[in-house]
């Protein structure tokens, strides 16, 4: 599992350092963030293998947190431990019934939580072997896994914020996204002057995937808001 790459989420820096120190002498790959805000960012921007998330938190906290992933056709795989010092019997629930692998109560020894990454790692690789995920829209598919695009069954090749563009919008089928909204979905940030970039993307997308780009039938433009995904008429 060397290389792996594992999000720690906690707004206790001396608990994300001790985290971040065993899992990487356990040759794991670490990033940190320490609010819901930053966390939601790097799972977008960074997608890791899986999160370690405690569920008290600034801004949105770790419920919040697990709902959105798991309410994410194109995140929902990503394996989740929760991290707290709650110790009821009903938060384990709760956590477990959102969507959490696995459940980690504070104080704890940080060599369980290394054997628990790695245990919840092996089941999700089991899982993934026989169950690829992969996003359809017509005769366009998103092989999440392979991290590969194909029209009509021919590969296309798209750059890597073609591909986030693409993958927020099959994700969601038939949702008109504001431009605000599909950047931020998409890449995890917004500046001043990206949705003015925002169509120039989508144009060069159109040329890769549309049969005709001057007349879409899978990207419409919705006017005066943003962009949809469509499935063509058959």
């Amino acid at each position: 599992m060397s290389g792996r790459r594992i999000l720690v989420v906690d707004d206790d820096r001396n608990i994300v350092r001790l985290v971040k120190s065993y899992l990487e002498k356990a040759g794991f790959d670490v990033l940190v963030a320490y609010d819901g805000e930053s966390a939601l960012r790097a799972i977008h921007r960074e997608r890791p293998d899986l999160m370690v998330l405690d569920l008290m938190l600034p801004g949105r906290d770790g419920w919040e947190i697990t709902r959105i992933v798991r309410g994410d056709p194109a995140l929902e795989g990503l394996p989740i431990i929760m991290l707290t010092a709650r110790v009821e019997d009903t938060d384990k629930i709760m956590g477990l019934e959102l969507g959490a692998d696995d459940y980690v109560t504070k104080p704890f020894n940080p060599r369980e939580v290394v054997a628990r990454v790695r245990a919840v790692l092996r089941r999700s690789a089991n899982g993934s072997n026989s169950n690829r995920r992969v996003l359809r829209c017509g005769g366009l598919a998103m092989d999440l896994d392979r991290h590969e695009v194909t029209v009509e069954g021919e590969k296309v090749g798209l750059t890597p914020t073609e591909y986030k563009l693409l993958q927020a919008m099959m994700s969601s089928p038939g949702y008109t996204f504001t431009r605000a909204e599909l950047i931020e979905r998409a890449l995890g940030y917004s500046y001043d002057g990206m949705e003015r970039t925002l169509d120039s993307h989508i144009k060069n997308l159109r040329k890769k995937i549309e049969p005709n780009p001057a007349e879409p039938t899978y990207i419409k433009t919705v006017y005066g808001v943003g962009y949809r995904l469509e499935e063509p008429p058959q």
